[in-house]
């Protein structure tokens, strides 16, 4: 568990992957000799409800016999209709005992033996013990549907924001979108003319609640008309 303070204005690496993993609704699952299988679960069941991850010390999670090298590979994708709508991917490697299968409505049990994030600021690794010590993100499964209610209802207040980006963007700006919102604060995505930028606009401090996200945003808006000069950044 990382504590709260006023330094911390994004996810880790770990909590990055535990909430792509706990929002995931599709995943791909790789192994040595078999041909990929696309696992897809529209129903509100997360793909990880299928995927138990065990220690790999815990010799009685799988099966004695041999063990199958499997991937499980995630790509995060913006739920705005953002340029470039990848954020990240993740990479979770580890054991099964026997050949995955969609026929089974059992959990499947998986050996861990790595979780690899990437995203446009580099890569990172994590362990089974770092994304059980992290506290889920209580917005992780609805980040989607928040953002798009933002977007599609309130779109004409999301470039008061800029308002706030400290220093100032550089004109141009033709398009401003929230890209990412997660308990730390919410990501817009400032489109130029064949490029683009991300912005980090942090909450006044985490929530460790859904219901407390609605305020925090609510407050960066407040904040953003209160500020005394005009935004005239959009042409």
């Amino acid at each position: 568990m990382r504590p709260f303070n006023s330094r911390v204005n994004r996810p880790t690496p770990a909590e990055r992957v535990l909430s792509i993993l706990t929002a995931a609704h599709s995943m791909t699952v790789v192994s040595d000799g078999l041909d990929p299988v696309e696992v897809h679960r529209l129903d509100g069941t997360a793909a990880m409800g299928h995927i138990h991850l065990h220690e790999p010390s815990e010799a009685g999670s799988l099966q004695s016999g041999p063990r199958i090298p499997v991937r499980l590979e995630f790509t995060d994708i913006a739920p705005t209709p953002v340029r470039d709508r990848t954020r990240a991917r993740v990479t979770v490697t580890g054991l099964l005992a026997a050949p995955y299968s969609t026929d089974t409505a059992e959990s499947t049990c998986m050996e861990f033996g790595q979780a690899v994030f990437e995203d446009h600021r580099g890569r990172a690794f994590v362990t089974l013990d770092t994304l059980q010590e992290t506290d889920p993100d209580p917005i992780a499964t609805s980040e989607a549907a928040m953002l798009t209610h933002l977007l599609d209802d309130h779109g004409e207040l999301v470039p008061l924001l800029l308002r706030l980006v400290q220093p100032q963007p550089e004109k141009g700006v033709t398009r401003v979108l929230p890209v990412e919102l997660d308990r730390y604060g919410v990501t817009l995505r400032l489109e130029y003319p064949g490029t683009h930028r991300d912005v980090r606009l942090p909450f006044a401090k985490p929530v460790d609640r859904l219901d407390q996200a609605g305020p925090q945003i609510h407050a960066l808006l407040a904040a953003a008309r209160r500020a005394s000069h005009r935004n005239q950044l959009l042409t």
